[in-house]
């Protein structure tokens, strides 16, 4: 006979186990209050779109539509692909559902599952979660220091601290031809001193050689000419504005000139905000993290990337709309809860049953149903046994819940039309008529 097939999770994918459940609910909630207290709605978009969605607008030459997408063909024969990211397919809503026609701006947000074939590899997975905001229909660059500033306070209502804010701009179509031109003229004469991409990426789209994270092209990089110093008049000036601004909020940020992102539809502003925290040399970062040296002994800074997005003010046009100005940034949830854990941040409650239900027989059984959802109905949480007979089983698990009360039913109680409350800490019994029993216990639960 063959043996039974031991099916197990794919590479790369996990379950979120219960005991995970909490954190993940800690990071969505707070991300819906602080999003809906500066004006964002809801939106959730399709898993799967249209492969040339993302092929247009993630950009051909990125390594998330060269090397990471999900791709299948339907019966239909129609190509789709599992959304690697989420502003394309937002986008493409905003443009469909002619959000254009609503009064501007409109702030979305989302959160959910996203799919890339990445190397499996702690903290990164081929299915992942990120919550993500963005705004269309404002230029100024106010909306982008207020992207950067929701995203620092929902980090700081899940108790993070030394966050610190990278921050550049990557100019336009008036000024980042001119500066491609000036990059790829510095990285001819170095090609030998390049990865492999990224001598394929001095020809296809030079930008992302400075998105490289490869210790060779980081040499490369750390010598090369600044967009800061070739962008045209009107990249400064709202570059100069969102500094401003950023100033006046009190938020903490670098200037990185090297900074691009890597993606291929950013316009003017990028940035990533990171997690500071100060590691002993011998450990390893994971990915992700870039070390910092300090001046104390065997330590060093360990900082963790949580947010990135920036400005995109032709996505729209491009993906069939009108030309509409829009920005937006997305942090990956998975990241953010690993930090959270390693620090020993909170999760969020979950309220513990305080009553249990205890019943003895087929016919309390019966009866135990429709007083479980009275008590739903009523608000008191209450857990059960519904499959034991045992009372000393069930009042033992009952022990272990730390509840205040068992209710007890038998098949003499459910004859009776009664009920015993048990109080755990002292022992003490009361029988009770069964239809007060609900108001019985509210009023000893507000003592």
């Amino acid at each position: 006979m063959s043996k039974k097939p031991k099916f197990q999770r794919p590479t790369g994918m996990r379950d979120i186990l219960p005991s995970e459940q909490p954190y993940f609910e800690k990071v969505y909630r707070t991300v819906a209050e602080v999003a809906q207290f500066y004006g964002f709605d809801r939106i959730d978009t399709p898993i799967a779109e249209d492969l040339e969605l993302y092929e247009r607008g993630t950009g051909s030459g990125t390594d998330i539509v060269e090397k990471q997408m999900y791709t299948m063909k339907t019966r239909g024969g129609d190509a789709l692909a599992l959304r690697p990211e989420f502003t394309p397919g937002i986008v493409r809503a905003y443009n469909e559902h002619g959000m254009l026609n609503l009064p501007q701006p409109v702030k979305l947000y989302t959160l959910g599952p996203l799919f890339r074939y990445e190397h499996p590899q702690a903290g990164r997975y081929r299915q992942f979660h990120q919550v993500d905001l963005e705004v269309f229909g404002e230029e100024s660059a106010a909306i982008d220091a207020q992207i950067i500033q929701i995203f620092y306070t929902i980090l700081k209502e899940l108790k993070f601290t030394h966050l610190i804010i990278e921050v550049n701009s990557i100019g336009d179509a008036q000024c980042r031809p001119y500066y491609k031109k000036v990059l790829v003229n510095y990285l001819r004469p170095r090609q030998n001193s390049l990865c492999a991409d990224c001598r394929r990426r001095t020809r296809e789209n030079p930008l992302r050689v400075l998105d490289c994270k490869e210790e060779k092209c980081q040499r490369v990089k750390a010598q090369a000419p600044q967009i800061l110093d070739h962008l045209c008049e009107a990249c400064k000036t709202h570059f100069k504005s969102l500094l401003e601004f950023l100033d006046e909020a009190d938020l903490p940020y670098h200037l990185d000139p090297y900074l691009v992102r890597g993606l291929d539809y950013y316009t003017k502003t990028v940035f990533e905000i990171f997690s500071e925290t100060a590691v002993q040399l011998r450990e390893a970062a994971p990915r992700g993290a870039s070390l910092a040296p300090l001046e104390r002994g065997e330590e060093t800074v360990q900082r963790n990337a949580l947010v990135g997005g920036g400005r995109y003010d032709n996505l729209v046009r491009l993906l069939g709309g009108k030309d509409v100005p829009a920005t937006g940034a997305a942090a990956g949830v998975e990241r953010i809860i690993s930090l959270m854990k390693e620090k020993g941040f909170p999760a969020a409650e979950v309220p513990g049953s305080k009553v249990f239900l205890a019943q003895l027989g087929d016919l309390p059984k019966k009866k135990s149903l429709k007083l479980l959802e009275e008590l739903r109905i009523a608000k008191i949480s209450i857990a059960e046994s519904l499959g034991r007979d045992s009372l000393r089983t069930q009042l033992a698990r009952a022990d272990k819940l730390n509840v205040q009360y068992t209710l007890i039913l038998g098949q003499r109680e459910v004859l009776d039309g009664t009920i015993i409350i048990r109080k755990m800490d002292t022992g003490e019994q009361q029988i009770v008529k069964i239809e007060k029993v609900v108001d019985e216990l509210k009023k000893r639960l507000k003592k």
